[in-house]
C-alpha cells in the first residue's frame, strides 16, 4: 500500500497506534488492517429503482441503501458511505444526509456497525471492515458508481471511524466527511483524500478544543487539504454543514 502524508495521524487515550505501515503477508486478512478491497467494476445496465431498501444482511443489524429519485441516466453517479454514531443505526445516519443526497443525486450506503459502535473503537479493525466491504461490493455490482466520486462520512463515533478508515483507503475514498469527530486511528495511510470537518463550539460530548480543532491542525500539518468549520451549537449536524460538505465533495 502506498503511504500517504504520514502513517499515523492520531490516537485516543490508552491506545498506542504510532507505528509504521507494514506490508501485508500473503495469508493476512486485509480487513484486520482496515483495508477495503471492493472497487467499482463494469457498468451495470441500469440503476435500481429509487427509494430506500435494507441491505439484507443476516442477523439483527443490517444497513440501508438509498437511491435518489433524480439521477443522471447517461453517466455514473456519486456514492456516499455514511456511518452512524455510538449506539446509533443506519436509519439515524441516513436521516442526516437524506435531503442533501436527494437534492444532489447521490447514492447513500449506510451500514450498521456489528456492535454498539465501530470495531476499531471497541477493539481493532475486522468485522465492521469486512461488512462494509461486502456491502460496497454489492453496491458496485448493482449500481453505476463514479469511481472518482466516492466519499466516506460519519457523525461522532462514525466520524472518527470515517477519518480512520478513509485515510487507510484514500485511493477508494477521494473525500472524507467528519461531523464532530473525536479522533483518527489509521493503521496506515494511502493517497491524500480531501477532508471536511465540522464541529460545534458548545459540544459537551466531544469538546471541540481537544477533538475537531486538534484533528484539523494535525491533518493539515501532515499535508492533507482540510476544510474545517465550527458552528454555534452542540453535538449535532446542522443542515448548512451537510450542504457545505456535499458541495465540497461534488465540486
Amino acid at each position: 500500500m502506498n503511504a500517504g502524508p504520514e502513517s499515523s495521524v492520531g490516537t485516543r487515550p490508552g491506545r498506542k497506534v504510532a507505528r509504521e505501515p507494514e506490508p501485508l503477508m500473503p495469508t493476512e486478512d486485509p480487513h484486520s488492517q482496515g483495508i477495503l478491497t471492493a472497487r467499482p467494476s463494469g457498468d451495470p445496465a441500469r440503476m435500481p429503482a429509487a427509494g430506500v431498501r435494507p441491505l439484507g444482511a443476516r442477523g439483527g443489524r443490517d444497513g440501508l441503501l438509498r437511491i435518489p429519485r433524480v439521477i443522471a441516466s447517461d453517466r455514473p453517479v456519486p456514492l456516499l458511505v455514511m456511518l452512524h454514531g455510538a449506539r446509533g443505526s443506519a436509519a439515524s445516519a441516513m436521516s442526516i444526509v437524506a435531503d442533501a443526497a436527494e437534492a444532489h443525486g447521490v447514492v447513500v450506503l449506510a451500514p450498521d456497525s456489528r456492535g454498539g459502535t465501530w470495531d476499531v473503537i471497541r477493539d481493532d479493525y475486522g468485522e465492521d471492515v469486512a461488512f462494509i466491504d461486502r456491502a460496497l461490493g454489492e453496491v458496485f455490482r448493482t449500481c453505476r458508481i463514479d469511481p472518482a466520486r466516492i466519499a466516506l462520512a460519519g457523525f461522532s463515533d462514525g466520524a472518527s471511524y470515517a477519518l480512520s478508515l478513509g485515510l487507510i483507503n484514500g485511493a477508494l475514498f477521494r473525500d472524507i466527511i467528519a461531523f464532530s469527530p473525536g479522533f483518527a486511528l489509521p493503521a496506515q495511510t494511502e493517497a491524500a483524500p480531501s477532508i471536511f470537518i465540522s464541529h460545534g463550539r458548545e459540544d459537551a460530548v466531544l469538546p471541540v478544543e481537544r477533538c475537531g480543532r486538534r484533528i484539523a491542525v494535525r491533518l493539515r500539518s501532515l499535508g492533507y487539504a482540510v476544510d474545517y468549520r465550527e458552528f454555534s451549537g452542540g453535538h449535532v449536524v446542522p443542515a448548512d454543514m451537510v450542504e457545505a460538505a456535499f458541495l465540497r465533495f461534488l465540486a
